[in-house]
């Protein structure tokens, strides 16, 4: 593949245009703060993309796609993502657990980069890009922008005080620590989001989004957090206002 800084491809202003609306994308959707410098790669005949992991890069990889898919003149060139059937195939009993077969599709994901489509991933799933066959233009080539969604960080929107938040996740690490222990064996980051009412209430609380991996039981661990993080916010009161707030808490957990 061929590649060069994205920034130093396009005019400043369309290029300026993209990346903010990236980061809010990224902020309202997964709570990441920015994004990395992203890069533009091309693919021609015979290049391709190895299974891999991506770290420490950042909690999230997106891939933007720029290629006119549908009327390409390649084959190949698929985002393939390693399912997570596959990543717990023997906890999960799943598959070859049960002695039962597996085809190329129940062993990856295949994601066709469309025109103005936004892949978002857990860069630690190992993925990579099926080989392009065909052209050797560059014009005619596998056209994507990617890179990685970074410092997912806790923000305010609104009157509420940032130290108010700081201390509702003091407590909340209290409770995290005391309900499913210091060493719970989970890594990764889930986002939530939720509203603080004029009378300093919490209302509704949002999931946004999660890699959030357990050594066994991703899912039901991050229900348990979930619960958890409901509980604090049910159980917590902020200073009254005269507006409404909403707060982004990403939660970073890790294992040694």
């Amino acid at each position: 593949a061929r590649r060069t800084p994205a920034y130093e491809f396009f005019p400043p202003a369309l290029y300026r245009n993209f990346h903010e609306r990236l980061v809010r994308w990224g902020r309202e959707t997964l709570g990441a703060h920015d994004v990395s410098p992203p890069w533009m790669s091309c693919y021609i005949d015979g290049c391709r993309q190895e299974l891999h992991g991506d770290l420490p890069h950042g909690p999230w990889a997106f891939v933007f796609s720029l290629t006119p898919w549908r009327s390409r003149t390649f084959r190949g060139g698929e985002t393939v993502l390693l399912r997570d059937e596959v990543l717990s195939l023997w906890q999960q009993g799943g598959g070859a657990g049960r002695g039962v077969g597996m085809e190329l599709e129940q062993i990856v994901r295949a994601v066709p980069p469309l025109f103005n489509r936004l892949t978002v991933f857990d860069p630690r799933v190992p993925h990579g890009v099926r080989e392009v066959e065909g052209p050797r233009d560059v014009l005619e080539g596998r056209l994507v922008i990617h890179g990685w969604f970074v410092q997912p960080r806790p923000y305010v929107e609104g009157p509420m005080e940032p130290g108010e938040l700081a201390e509702f996740i003091g407590r909340l690490g209290v409770r995290l620590a005391r309900e499913l222990g210091t060493d719970f064996g989970a890594s990764g980051v889930l986002s939530v989001r939720f509203s603080v009412g004029r009378d300093g209430r919490v209302g509704a609380l949002t999931r946004l989004a999660s890699t959030l991996r357990a050594a066994v039981g991703s899912a039901a661990m991050e229900r348990r957090v979930l619960a958890a993080v409901r509980a604090e916010a049910q159980d917590s009161r902020f200073r009254p206002r005269k507006a409404a707030s909403r707060a982004t808490l990403p939660l970073i957990f890790q294992t040694d």
